[in-house]
């Protein structure tokens, strides 16, 4: 009988024994599949905010070279200018001069352009803004008072300070010009040039003076022009105004005989 008890005993243990391992072998690689995957999943978020971040910053870094690549590039001209960058004016001190620029709109599409200097006082543009469709071109007239030389310098070693400014602006079709518009369109205005005033001898004979009255005489022609009357412009015009300067005249023959014929019946 004890060797019985014993036996059973031992098989109980055995047998829990070898229950045992089955029952952990079973819960154990549970916790650390889940462990794992957890793991992984950290790993796998951490490699996509990583990721994220480098595409930002190289985006960043892409459109930083862009915009700074974009300043050094030169500016594209809606203007063309003659002469380029300078103002030529006849030096005569204490008068008022003037000097010429011719100005076209080499765009597709209408461009405003306007005037700055820096003597407002004693410098003025004609016109000082307008609006040019493609192709066309303008000669502008921009005046100047010549200030008398300090301590007896001579005509050659007299220099201006003073600068002038072109401005553009593209517009919507033809419109009507007003200053305001720079204003109003700040981001999409180009400075075009900015001009420097040089001055030449009117007694001595160059080929920049002999262009320079060239302009000026091309410019006083073209005011004239504009100057004339509406009923000059065209034979249609004239003509009406003639018929009715008769009928007045007949009109007014026909009234002075009536008077006259009534005073005689009186």
């Amino acid at each position: 009988m004890e060797v019985e008890s014993e036996k059973s005993g031992s098989d109980a243990k055995v047998w829990s024994f070898c229950r045992m391992p089955f029952w952990q072998t079973t819960h154990t690689p549970s916790s650390s599949s889940s462990t794992s995957m957890s793991y992984m999943h950290n790993v796998h978020q951490q490699n996509q905010n990583t990721f994220q971040s480098v595409d930002r910053s190289s985006q960043l870094s892409s459109t930083t070279i862009s915009s700074v690549a974009k300043s050094l590039l030169p500016t594209k001209r809606r203007l063309r200018l003659d002469p380029p960058n300078k103002l030529y004016f006849p030096y005569e001190p204490g008068k008022q001069v003037r000097s010429a620029i011719t100005i076209k709109n080499t765009c597709k599409s209408h461009v405003a352009f306007k005037f700055q200097t820096t003597a407002p006082k004693s410098c003025y543009m004609r016109p000082p803004g307008g609006i040019l469709s493609p192709g066309e071109s303008i000669i502008a007239s921009v005046f100047k008072f010549v200030e008398p030389p300090e301590n007896n310098e001579k005509p050659i070693d007299q220099k201006s300070k003073v600068k002038f400014k072109i401005m553009s602006l593209k517009v919507q079709g033809e419109i009507d010009y007003v200053p305001e518009l720079f204003d109003e369109q700040r981001d999409q205005v180009a400075i075009e040039q900015i001009l420097r005033v040089i001055f030449l001898d009117p007694e001595r004979p160059s080929p920049v003076l002999d262009k320079l009255k060239r302009m000026l005489a091309e410019t006083d022609a073209a005011l004239e022009a504009r100057k004339k009357p509406l009923e000059e412009k065209g034979p249609r015009v004239a003509g009406e105004g003639l018929v009715i300067d008769e009928w007045k005249e007949r009109r007014e023959r026909y009234l002075a005989q009536q008077q006259v014929q009534g005073v005689d019946s009186v």
